[in-house]
Parts: C-alpha cells; sequence; structure tokens
C-alpha cells in the first residue's frame, strides 16, 4: 500500500485544530476522516476501515480512552494519542489501553507526521516473514513454528507459547506490559496474569539453560517482560545469582 492510500481516522472535537490536520495529512498524501465525538469515531473505526487513528482524549460525548479501549477489543489498527493532557498518569493509562505513541499539544505538524510514518513504517515490517530468533543454544523459527538446540533437536512449542514469544519478539527488547500481553496473545477479558505467568514459565523451561536464572525471558517487576535475542547473554554476577521472580 502507497502512503497516498493510506486512511487516516481523525477524531478531534476542536474544529480549529481538526482542520489543520486535516490539510496537513491531505496534502502529505494521506486520506483522512474527520469526526468529533467518541461514538461517531467507533462506527467510522468499523465501517472506514483506517490504517491508523489519531485522537484526542478529551472529547465530547465519552474520554477517548473508551475509544482506544473498545478499538482493541478487536482491531490492531495503530493508534496515535494527540492530547494537552500531558501527566505521566494520563500517558500510562493511554499506552495500557494500546495507544501506540502519545503527542502533546500544542503539536509541531513536521513531528505528527513523522511519528505517523514512522508507526506505519512498523506495522509494515510487523507484516514482513517471520524471523529466525537464535535465544543462547537455542533457535526458534517462528514462520515455521519450528524450535530446535544446536544438535538438531526439536522441542514443541504449543500455539499458545508461539504467540507469546512472537509477540515479544515484535516488540523488539522493549518491555511489554502485563495487559498488553495478555490481550495480544489471549484477546480481551481471556487471561488474567496468573495464566501469563505459568506461560512464561513453561517457555523457560522449553528455552532457557537455567530457567531459574534466565538470560532471554527477562521479568520486569510489577511491569511485564521484555526479550534478550542473541547468541549468548552476560550471566549475572554470582552475588546475584538469585532466581528471577517471574
Amino acid at each position: 500500500m502507497t502512503r497516498a492510500m493510506h486512511r487516516v481516522l481523525l477524531v478531534e472535537d476542536d474544529p480549529a485544530i481538526s482542520s489543520i490536520l486535516g490539510m496537513l495529512f491531505e496534502t502529505s498524501g494521506f486520506r483522512v476522516e474527520a469526526v468529533d465525538s467518541c461514538e461517531r469515531a467507533i462506527r467510522q473505526a468499523q465501517s472506514y476501515r483506517p490504517d491508523l487513528c489519531v485522537v484526542d482524549l478529551g472529547l465530547p460525548d465519552r474520554d477517548g480512552l473508551s475509544f482506544i479501549l473498545q478499538v482493541r477489543s478487536w482491531s490492531p489498527v495503530p493508534i496515535l494519542v494527540l492530547t494537552a493532557r500531558s501527566s505521566e498518569g494520563d500517558r500510562l493509562a493511554a499506552f495500557e489501553a494500546g495507544a501506540d505513541d502519545y503527542v502533546l499539544k500544542p503539536f509541531s505538524g513536521p513531528e505528527v507526521l513523522a511519528r505517523v510514518r514512522a508507526i506505519l513504517r512498523r506495522i509494515a515490517r510487523a507484516g514482513e516473514p517471520a524471523p529466525v530468533v537464535r535465544l543462547g543454544a537455542v533457535t526458534v523459527d517462528l514462520a515455521n513454528r519450528r524450535t530446535r538446540n544446536l544438535q538438531g533437536e526439536e522441542t514443541r512449542l504449543t500455539p499458545l507459547e508461539h504467540r507469546l514469544l512472537e509477540c515479544l519478539v515484535r516488540h523488539g527488547g522493549r518491555v511489554v506490559t502485563h495487559q498488553q500481553l495478555m490481550r495480544e496473545v489471549w484477546g480481551p477479558h481471556q487471561a488474567d496474569v496468573r495464566a501469563l505467568r505459568v506461560c512464561v514459565g513453561t517457555l523457560r523451561r522449553k528455552l532457557e539453560c537455567d530457567p531459574a536464572l534466565p538470560q532471554h525471558l527477562l521479568t520486569e517487576p510489577g511491569i511485564g517482560y521484555r526479550l534478550e535475542t542473541g547468541a549468548a547473554a552476560v550471566p549475572a554476577p554470582a552475588a546475584q545469582a538469585l532466581p528471577q521472580v517471574v
């Protein structure tokens, strides 16, 4: 899909800002559908099928977070929040709900365009063939769903374990929160943190040399997990060699 074909759903109740953003996107080769309420935005997200949503949080009928949460229950469409809310709590709530990026008002037009294009590039790369991932002595072919050690012996991963591993790979070494993992791997309202921890534990037993001291499937306590890939990881010093909390 070329940039001229990308469809942007703009959710903004301020007519002046909506007009400015609409012109910005259209002159840059995007097709724009602008709405001014949460309810209209949800309907348009279903019928217009945008490639990206740009949403304000302060909407007249419902909070913009409602839009993000509802859309995330059935669509992976990228969402850029564009708002005057600058607190850390608002940012965390938006990302936890499923936003992909967060830009503050007053905004720079070139920065908004740059962030939109960066999001679309990430989505395009995500559609490329899945990679082969090296986790120490284990090689995981995500495309063909095959996991082997250096001797070529195969380890069977369940579909759920594959989805969890794919999700961590997609986020490229970044921390992925518990809620985001549960939403992307199980779907909305289908799992709890205990189920996630059990799945991570079984993956570690299959992929890590020492599951009690993981070097690849790493815990960020109280937040989530991240994946460190590569042929080898630096082991923890002996004085710190304590089992990692799941």
